[in-house]
């Protein structure tokens, strides 16, 4: 199976994540689970090179934060994702990815969710208690700790099916979930701010479990 990662730089970047360090832990992971991995630093340009790739890692952050660079992606890259969808790839959007590829048309729709500026927000980093459910296909998600931030009041667009959550400050906050768009299967998990996230066992075990899902076809 090909992983890509599509990894924050430019005007995908920004000074809280550290995604080159994150991607390449992600892809650590993902290899554990016999993926054959490549990370691409140009965001566009992995949006637009997905032929043959079975999951797309999305590890980038918000461009609309980089009103210095309000250029939109090239129509190659939009409709490269949009083609990819429709042949069926597997998708994993991790953390930030929730707030990025605002240009993309499908992309949120596909996700299921998005950060609303001014509106969601995370409590303080820390240590972060995350109770698992089940996948679809039955499989348990296990409950771990994970230092990391906790998303909250995340736009939902449309339904997914809830796999694992964390405390929010009011109610129950999703972690992690899955929904089929389609021919594909999208997996999103709103962990891993920064390298501390990765050194929990739980997270790194969630990751391997919704990639999988990702690209076990439904038919």
């Amino acid at each position: 199976m090909r992983a890509l990662i599509a990894s924050g730089s430019d005007r995908y970047a920004d000074p809280w994540h550290p995604f080159a360090r994150t991607s390449a832990l992600v892809a650590d992971v993902l290899e554990e689970s016999a993926f054959d991995v490549a990370i691409e630093h140009d965001v566009d340009l992995a949006m637009g090179s997905l032929a043959g790739v079975d999951l797309l890692v999305v590890n980038a952050g918000d461009p609309w934060r980089a009103h210095d660079q309000e250029d939109p992606p090239p129509a190659a890259s939009i409709d490269g994702f949009a083609h990819a969808l429709e042949r069926g790839i597997g998708v994993l959007a991790l953390h930030c990815a929730v707030s990025s590829l605002r240009d993309y048309p499908e992309w949120a729709p596909a996700i299921g969710a998005m950060w609303v500026p001014g509106l969601s927000f995370h409590p303080e980093h820390g240590p972060t208690q995350v109770t698992g459910i089940h996948l679809p296909d039955g499989t348990r998600i296990e409950d771990f700790t994970v230092s990391d931030e906790r998303y909250c009041r995340l736009q939902r667009i449309g339904r997914s099916t809830v796999v694992a959550e964390h405390a929010g400050t009011a109610v129950a906050e999703p972690t992690a979930w899955v929904r089929t768009v389609g021919a594909s299967r999208v997996a999103v998990d709103v962990l891993g701010h920064d390298e501390r996230s990765y050194e929990s066992a739980g997270h790194r075990l969630l990751i391997r479990q919704l990639a999988r899902w990702a690209v076990d076809s439904p038919n």
